[in-house]
């Protein structure tokens, strides 16, 4: 095991993994910016080294700096965490060639799953069912364009590197497809230094519904149940649960199958999510693969018991898996809701500044996790989220009543957040009845 571990990542996601570290009796290594030098973090670990500036770019994406952290502390491995570099697989082949252990799957696995095109023939080849569309990846708007018609419209254009929503609009016919095209192009080169696109059939109301799998270098694989992730604005997740109420056991149990298989196909190693859509008649399709831990991951430990970030270092480390397929079991239902710091009424723009007074719910079933505290200052210069709230209950129902219980106690004093907005979202009637897909938003915010 290992005895010291680097966390190349901030925010909550850095406490979590500190804690999970403390736990298991492995020395910790924080990294932080300027703008971070305060944060929870920072406070917690053993060791804390500070990386550069404010900016990402000269900080927390700076592969140089965290590995000289790591090289001088005397770190063994890194966690990720998500996002950062998370799914870059230069530096997890870096942190390899130094000799570090990256606590997440093989570069070239990385390079491969990352790429949607790749990660689709991938899939292909393994029989696991996959939206109609591009089998490469197309640069040039008149081929793009050619290919939609092939298809058949209405059409969903893709970045074929990154994710978290960008690169990425819907085209319902030849008028629109051009200037969609272009603007997401744009995006993915701003956003992933590279504007390879491809193009896939648009399935019109489909569920967002993803595996959570673990599998380590003995070549065993198991899946950890699904988690419902419908509820998304602009393509990125708002509020998760898990199980979900809309797979039957049957179709439960063969988009697990599923999942299975396509971690196999792809060699993987540690943590990973298969994230698949599901139409109105219970088809389903494999969408992509995230090679990191996902943001939702407390929801499947609500479920299941397992520590998903303790399995991730053990498995990192050589152990074998400590379950196997058949000890998995899902108990009663968990929500995740993430608060921000955002204005739900001005388009969510962020909220940056000092969180003058807070209150945080508890009670049986009730999870917080979050870096913030009483007169913490909340940067501009990274994502927006504050804590993640999770609930678990018996069933559905009672978790529905603990959430809204929790989410009426949350208290956040300087900041705007969108507390408001996610209590609404529990109330709404379809909500509670579970009838919902990936436009829920959209259609009862009115927002587009």
């Amino acid at each position: 095991m290992f005895r010291k571990v680097l966390i190349a990542n901030r925010g909550e996601i850095a406490v979590r993994i500190i804690r999970a570290l403390r736990e298991m009796g492995i020395m910790s290594v924080a990294v932080y910016s300027e703008a971070d030098r305060d944060s929870l973090h920072t406070m917690l670990a053993d060791e804390a080294v500070c990386i550069g500036p404010a900016p990402a770019i000269k900080s927390y994406l700076d592969m140089e700096r965290i590995l000289s952290a790591a090289i001088t502390t005397g770190a063994e491995a890194i966690h990720p965490g998500f996002g950062f570099l998370s799914e870059n697989e230069k530096f997890a082949r870096l942190c390899s060639e130094v000799g570090i252990k990256f606590i997440g799957p093989k570069s070239e696995t990385i390079a491969k799953l990352g790429d949607k095109s790749e990660a689709r023939i991938t899939m292909q080849k393994a029989n696991i069912p996959v939206i109609p569309g591009t089998d490469g990846s197309v640069k040039e708007v008149g081929e793009a364009l050619s290919l939609a018609k092939a298809i058949g419209f209405p059409v969903m254009i893709k970045a074929a590197l990154g994710g978290g929503g960008k690169g990425m609009r819907i085209s319902r016919g030849e008028n629109d497809f051009v200037e969609n095209f272009m603007t997401a192009k744009a995006e993915a080169l701003k956003g992933f230094s590279d504007d390879s696109m491809y193009i896939e059939k648009y399935i019109e109301r489909p569920r967002h519904i993803e595996f959570q799998i673990m599998a380590d270098s003995h070549g065993n694989v198991i899946h950890l149940g699904e988690r419902d992730c419908s509820i998304q604005r602009r393509h990125q997740k708002v509020l998760e649960e898990a199980p979900s109420v809309f797979l039957d056991e049957e179709l439960r149990v063969k988009m697990g199958m599923a999942a299975v298989n396509a971690a196999r196909a792809a060699g993987y190693e540690n943590a990973g999510t298969i994230e698949f859509l599901v139409d109105k008649n219970k088809n389903f399709y494999f969408m992509e693969m995230n090679t990191r831990i996902q943001v939702e991951h407390p929801v499947t430990e609500m479920i299941t018991g397992m520590d998903l970030i303790k399995e991730q270092i053990k498995v990192a480390a050589g152990e074998k898996l400590s379950i196997t397929q058949k000890d998995v079991r899902i108990e009663g239902h968990s929500i995740e809701c993430r608060i921000n710091a955002e204005n739900p009424e001005k388009n969510f723009a962020p909220s940056p500044g000092r969180i003058t007074s807070m209150h945080l719910p508890g009670g049986n079933g009730v999870r917080v996790d979050t870096h913030i505290y009483d007169d913490y200052t909340v940067s501009p210069f990274y994502d927006s989220m504050l804590l993640k709230l999770i609930v678990h209950g018996k069933s559905r129902q009672e978790a529905i009543a603990k959430m809204r219980s929790a989410l009426g106690e949350i208290v956040i004093e300087g900041v705007d957040t969108n507390i408001d907005f996610n209590y609404e979202i529990i109330n709404n009637p379809y909500f509670i009845e579970a009838d919902i897909d990936t436009s829920f938003i959209e259609k009862q915010f009115k927002m587009q």
